[in-house]
């Protein structure tokens, strides 16, 4: 199991691959599977755990150095292994042609022109997964393996009903432009509802949060947390009388979605991406596609039953379903 180096596993705060690791990684040894983990040093797990680093780095996300190092790591011992699954960038899917033992990849970012016509280029030298339909449809040539959604243990989650919400909304993430935490903001100010934000500024936003988002924080009606610790993000999610997740980009999964359902609130959502995919429109949340009508949906988040999202999920994105959808694929891959 190949993870990214710059984040522990399990994340004590923002990380989304990392909790998809975690997740699958403990799962897989609770079923018997020998599991090596490659990931940062600080993390902690039920497998074999090799780190190249001692520490996690996430203000060096994305330099090329360091992911080279992890995968080279992981790499040199392939002939270890039965199945390699890849969870980092793209150097392991470079070189994967070269190896004996098969790769499993799974697509956790976005399809660009640039990163489209570099998977492309190395089609069949890695067995893909997608984590959404519509993410494979932006690549469709790939040698994939199937889909397989992202899991969530929903028993970790703190679940609280209607009359346990307290009045304030939540845009929670890695605040970039993308996931349109200026819109959330312009929400609460037309409706007059108060509005928590909360999430890690990595350098590449730093201008963004400066320009944008920090004039607008008053401490009052608009509030900004921080990068929260995982209990208070338990809380701060199943507090909240809604999630407003107003994406600005076609988001491949945004888990994120499943962890507000999971403590039973619902999600506001414009229909990017996958999100038709992961938010039931009605059910666990509304799907809307403008401003005008995210202020209006928060008029109806009386039709929307806490239990009914938490079951939801629970039905759709369980760890377990998410690990029989991989060693599904395992045996598939291993069976040539």
């Amino acid at each position: 199991m190949l993870a990214p180096p710059w984040i522990k596993i399990p994340p004590a705060g923002y990380g989304g691959i990392e909790w998809v690791v975690h997740y699958l990684t403990e799962e897989l040894v609770e079923r018997g599977h020998e599991v090596t983990l490659f990931a940062s040093g600080e993390s902690t797990t039920k497998a074999r755990l090799v780190a190249t680093f001692d520490e996690q780095m996430p203000d060096r996300i994305g330099e090329t150095l360091y992911d080279l190092q992890q995968v080279a790591g992981c790499l040199r011992r392939a002939g270890e292994f039965d199945i390699i699954h890849d969870h980092s960038g793209y150097a392991a899917i470079a070189f994967a042609q070269f190896l004996d033992t098969p790769m499993v990849h799974t697509l956790h970012g976005p399809f660009t022109p640039d990163t489209c016509r570099f998977y492309q280029t190395f089609r069949n030298s890695a067995h893909y997964v997608s984590i959404s339909d519509y993410q494979r449809s932006c690549c469709p040539d790939l040698q994939h393996a199937g889909t397989v959604y992202n899991p969530i243990d929903i028993d970790g989650w703190t679940f609280r009903g209607k009359d346990e919400k307290e009045d304030y909304l939540l845009a929670f993430g890695r605040l970039c432009a993308d996931k349109g935490f200026h819109t959330a903001i312009e929400v609460a100010h037309r409706t007059g509802q108060k509005l928590v934000i909360a999430g890690a500024i990595q350098h590449q936003n730093r201008d963004y949060y400066e320009t944008v988002i920090k004039p607008q924080i008053d401490g009052e009606q608009i509030k900004f947390v921080g990068e929260v610790s995982l209990t208070e993000k338990w809380n701060l999610f199943s507090k909240a009388r809604a999630f407003l997740f107003p994406i600005q980009w076609p988001e491949p999964f945004g888990l994120v979605m499943i962890e507000a359902m999971a403590a039973g609130t619902p999600v506001i959502a414009f229909p990017e991406g996958s999100v038709p995919e992961v938010v039931a429109d009605g059910i666990s949340g509304f799907l809307v596609n403008d401003i005008d009508e995210m202020v209006e949906a928060l008029g109806r988040l009386d039709e929307i039953d806490p239990a009914a999202c938490r079951r939801y999920v629970q039905d759709k994105f369980s760890v377990g379903k998410c690990t029989d959808g991989y060693e599904k694929v395992y045996n598939e891959v291993a069976m040539g």
